[in-house]
């Protein structure tokens, strides 16, 4: 049988195992917005809901299958819900199942991306070019023909219909 000290030692080691890489994980270094794209948080405040600046802004990430751009089918472009630079063609959109709108190219030159150590292990974050505005991650689990699966938020994008 397990003394209760043992085991009590042994469950704080694991949990302190678990959140050290997150405790001294340093943040991606972000890419500068392109010149008349450098708003103050005020500025950016103003122009986005509270839940496109928590993304775009803070890189925060929206509960998965809550966007309503999971279910948009038509043709179009999807764009930075920012500055409203072209990201993505919908002809590069499909579903991952992860919950999130994902796509397998970007739009050339639309996008920009640095390497993310929140989670206590590298991901490479995706930004938008232009405003520098956190859009997702970029996943090497992707469909042919590129492989890769551009996992987005969809509060971070705007669809535009063709």
């Amino acid at each position: 049988m397990i003394e209760r000290r043992y085991l009590l030692s042994g469950l704080a080691l694991g949990g302190a195992m678990i959140a050290a890489p997150m405790l001294f994980a340093k943040p991606g270094k972000r890419p500068l917005a392109q010149p008349g794209w450098r708003l103050s948080d005020a500025e950016w405040k103003k122009r986005l809901t509270a839940t496109q600046y928590a993304v775009l802004r803070e890189a925060a990430t929206e509960r998965p299958f809550t966007s309503p751009l999971n279910k948009e089918h038509r043709a179009g472009t999807f764009a930075c819900a920012g500055c409203a630079l072209p990201l993505y063609s919908s002809k590069t959109k499909y579903d991952s199942g992860t919950g999130w709108p994902s796509f397998w190219a970007p739009l050339p030159g639309a996008i920009a991306t640095s390497v993310d150590h929140e989670l206590g292990y590298p991901r490479t974050e995706v930004h938008c070019r232009r405003c520098g505005g956190h859009l997702g991650h970029v996943f090497d689990d992707g469909p042919k023909p590129t492989g890769k699966r551009y996992c987005m938020n969809g509060a971070a994008l705007r669809f535009i219909a063709a």
